[in-house]
């Protein structure tokens, strides 16, 4: 009698197991009742439709650089810290370290505020680079390791300093492309003199020029300034 009921059940089993298998099957051939099969004709010859509605760019439009540049640049922040950038470079022009003739190299630039800021002023050299380019105002390149050759630039400005994983090779880079007589620009949290005195510490190339309190993107900040080719005393 148990033998019986053992093979009824295993009969069961295997019944169960075939129906789940073809069932299965059969859902994996069918198309979705909420997709358009690609091969659905067009009723409105106006529409462009895509492959199906589970097309995932259905819900992704696709954008030109161009388009999301005007969007990104239209924006209320972007044009606010633009305006900020400006002020700050304009108060470098009324110290004489900053000329529409000056080659800039902006480091570690961000999304190219920077960038578009001394173009609008009128400084037509002016390179940004980042670990990520946002073209056409930055480009990608390693902050510790730039491609450019020695006394390429005129000035160097960088609000990143602090958070460089190599400070020291960031400051040297920024030494090294900046000619003989030009100037590091570095730009960091509001801080006192000791601090002040760590990064000053970071251009071994360089004699500390000034240090100030600014307001830049709307934090309190201090802006360094360190003159290339002459040695701080140590």
């Amino acid at each position: 009698m148990g033998n019986h009921i053992q093979n009824f059940l295993n009969k069961i089993s295997i019944a169960c197991a075939s129906i789940a298998t073809i069932t299965l099957l059969f859902l994996y051939l069918q198309t979705p009742e909420t997709c358009i099969p690609p091969n659905a004709p067009i009723t409105k010859p106006h529409v462009k439709f895509p492959s199906s509605t589970c097309d995932p760019s259905l819900n992704h439009p696709y954008l030109s650089l161009a388009k999301k540049n005007q969007r990104l640049w239209s924006s209320k922040s972007w044009l606010s810290q633009l305006s900020s950038f400006t002020a700050f470079f304009s108060q470098l022009q009324h110290l004489n370290l900053l000329h529409n003739h000056s080659r800039v190299l902006c480091v570690s630039a961000g999304a190219g505020h920077e960038v578009m800021a001394l173009n609008n002023m009128g400084v037509s050299d002016v390179t940004g680079v980042e670990l990520v380019d946002s073209l056409p105002l930055v480009r990608r390149a390693d902050p510790n390791n730039l491609p450019f050759f020695d006394g390429m630039f005129d000035l160097a400005f960088s609000a990143r300093l602090v958070e460089a994983l190599f400070p020291l090779r960031f400051a040297g880079e920024m030494e090294r492309t900046v000619r003989r007589g030009g100037v590091c620009v570095i730009v960091v949290d509001e801080c006192g003199e000791e601090e002040v005195g760590e990064i000053v510490r970071l251009f071994r190339g360089s004699k500390f020029v000034g240090a100030e309190n600014v307001t830049l993107i709307g934090v309190k900040m201090t802006r360094i300034i360190m003159r290339v080719g002459v040695s701080s005393p140590s």
